[in-house]
């Protein structure tokens, strides 16, 4: 093979030019977390070659006992970790270490504010684990071999951080990876062997595997043989136990976080966990994970998802999405089972009854980890809700089951308060109840103002009851799929004729069927102009301030929703909202004293408009609405 097919430099993508740009230079503060993520990295290779193995137990070439390594060079200002795991061919070190984050990096990058604290949260998120091996080296270099490739199979992968990286072909030996670091000036204190101990124990202690390093050369005591004493001889510095294994009490919560970090590949803490250990008809353990913040693609499809799976301590696969449902991607964590096959698929996944079970024990106890979590901590609850509140909101289509226990972990703005803040359960709803109410109200629109300030909402506050302000995108469909909570039935107060119940009182309903009669010519004078555009026109029993209102029909799809398919692409079925008069407002007396037909057209056509405006859509003929008012304004003026 000759030199050029050997030995090739490289560009990096532009991306990732920028990204390593960021990183080297403005992101992390702590400096140690290198090490953790080459080790994690290190560990999830081995995990690899043991999955691999379950098919082909030749890849293990005589070197059955897997195991991370540090060597340390004071005088050449080195530190390499070397793994013994699955390896790189040259073509996956290019693809892996020639490219940062495959997808995404672009919308990742587009993200960034400028603010380095912010910023390195994001990171965090994103996962570029072994580019941080550049906070402390000016140079990297990686030297692996795949398992099963002949040792002349081997790569060099070299890099400076900078534009380009070198790629060449080598002879290797040893299957796995090797990554020297050549550190730089002021992270010389990496070299040191101490030093390092206490990072491994701090960050990796939970690593399944061994992490080997030379002991420590000590002084040779008085009558001793210097050279005996001073023999170097290998040690293993971290637990080397799998932590979901250990008992809950031999567990720090340090560790726990560590864990956390390590399975999640995010740098920061998570927000709350459990542990726990299932015997019986079902023997597995869990260990599962609430992030502080949702990941950066928490809403791509194709991003992946679930848990780690482990089958009798033995890794089986990453992001194993049957055991926990979509509505919860957000968890992370580890999962291991005695009762599945080793040689399990995620085909097989899909069709195994006690994946089926694992599945609903493993929601449950989220579900309770959560609702403990709202009980107990509810600042640190409303900081979950702020993250995954819409995520969650997925639930009761997905998990009928759950659906009572899913509701009551929901949280939403309110006219109790009138804030944006989404800090009210149904729980507290229901137990704020009017006397005689027997429905949660709610209005749904695009944003909190729109909603907050929806013309649907003046007879609610008029008679002191509290309604729902809903504003996320999912709300809608959401409240579909609910139903009722608590027994109380939900009700949009903008669909269909008002039911107030025993809310509302006798004289009320004969003052508006009064009211209703006098006002029939108009009404039908108004039919008569808006034909075209709306169902009906009636007058209405949920005004007190505004002149108009529109209202969608009983069975129609709500003006939110509808806008939302819309926008999709969707073709929706013609439909035409209802429009409902104030007659006791001044420009709806002012409509009904009109006598030109001309002027009651505007009128009507403007009141409309506004109605829709009010509502939260937007106008098929802006310039026609502009126009009316215009005519209007001159006409008052000149009056």
């Amino acid at each position: 093979m000759s030199e050029t097919q050997t030995r090739e430099t490289r560009g990096f993508q532009t991306e990732a030019k920028q990204l390593l740009h960021l990183m080297i230079h403005s992101l992390y503060s702590n400096r140690e977390i290198f090490l953790r993520e080459l080790i994690s990295n290190a560990a999830d290779a081995a995990d690899k070659l043991r999955f691999e193995a379950l098919a082909d137990g030749s890849l293990y070439e005589d070197d059955p006992d897997l195991a991370i390594r540090i060597d340390l060079d004071a005088d050449a200002k080195t530190i390499t970790i070397t793994d013994n795991g699955i390896g790189m061919s040259r073509d996956e070190a290019i693809e892996h270490l020639g490219t940062i984050a495959k997808s995404g990096t672009a919308e990742f990058l587009s993200r960034l504010s400028g603010d380095q604290k912010k910023d390195s949260k994001l990171i965090g998120q994103f996962g570029v684990g072994f580019y941080s091996a550049f906070i402390v080296a000016d140079k990297v270099r990686v030297e692996s071999r795949r398992a099963g490739q002949p040792a002349e199979a081997g790569v060099l992968w070299e890099s400076q951080g900078e534009a380009e990286y070198i790629v060449e072909t080598i002879t290797r030996p040893q299957r796995g990876t090797s990554i020297t670091l050549f550190l730089k000036g002021d992270a010389e204190e990496f070299a040191d062997g101490w030093r390092i101990r206490n990072i491994v124990k701090k960050y990796s202690d939970h690593i399944a595997l061994p992490v080997i390093m030379r002991k420590e050369a000590l002084a040779a005591a008085e009558g001793d043989d210097e050279q005996e004493a001073a023999e170097p001889q290998d040690e293993t510095v971290n637990n080397a136990t799998a932590l979901w294994t250990r008992s809950r009490s031999d567990i720090t919560e340090d560790e726990y976080k560590a864990f956390y970090k390590h399975v999640s590949h995010d740098f920061r803490e998570p927000l709350v966990w459990s542990h726990n250990k299932v015997e019986g008809k079902l023997e597995y353990t869990s260990l599962l994970y609430i992030p502080e913040n949702a990941p950066f693609d928490l809403w791509q499809r194709e991003a992946n998802r679930g848990l780690k799976l482990y089958v009798q301590r033995t890794f089986i696969m990453d992001d194993a999405e049957q055991f926990l449902p979509l509505y919860l991607r957000f968890v992370k964590g580890v999962v291991d089972s005695n009762d599945l096959s080793l040689n399990v698929s995620r085909e097989i996944l899909q069709q195994d009854p006690a994946v089926d079970s694992m599945r609903s024990a493993l929601t449950k106890r989220v579900l309770d980890m959560l609702a403990k979590l709202a009980k107990s901590e509810p600042e640190k609850y409303q900081k979950f809700w702020g993250q995954f509140g819409q995520v969650l909101k997925e639930g009761p289509a997905e998990d009928f089951g759950n659906r009572d226990k899913i509701a009551e972990l929901f949280r939403f703005a309110t006219t109790h308060k009138d804030s944006e803040l989404q800090d009210q359960s149904l729980a507290d709803y229901v137990g704020r109840m009017v006397e005689g109410q027997q429905k949660i109200y709610f209005v749904a629109a695009d944003n909190f103002t729109t909603a907050r300030n929806s013309p649907h909402l003046e007879v609610f506050r008029k008679k002191g009851v509290e309604v729902l302000l809903l504003s996320d995108r999912v709300d809608e469909w959401m409240i579909g799929q609910l139903h009722e909570f608590d027994g109380k039935p939900f009700q949009d107060v903008a669909r269909g004729a008002l039911d107030l119940g025993d809310l509302d009182q006798e004289e009320d309903r004969q003052a508006r069927e009064k009211l209703a009669e006098e006002n029939q010519s108009l009404v039908e004078r108004v039919k008569t102009v808006l034909a075209e555009q709306v169902e009906a026109v009636r007058v209405t029993d949920r005004l007190t301030e505004s002149p108009a209102c529109l209202v969608v029909g009983e069975y129609d799809m709500g003006a939110q929703m509808r806008r939302i398919m819309a926008a999709a692409g969707q073709n929706l079925p013609a439909s035409k909202p209802i429009l409902e008069l104030n007659p006791q407002h001044p420009l709806v007396r002012k409509l009904d004293g009109e006598s030109s037909e001309t002027r009651f057209a505007d009128l009507a056509h403007v009141l409309y408009d506004q109605a829709q405006l009010a509502s939260g859509d937007q106008l098929s003929d802006p310039a026609a609405y502009v126009r009316r008012l215009n005519k209007l304004l001159l006409d008052l003026s000149s009056s």
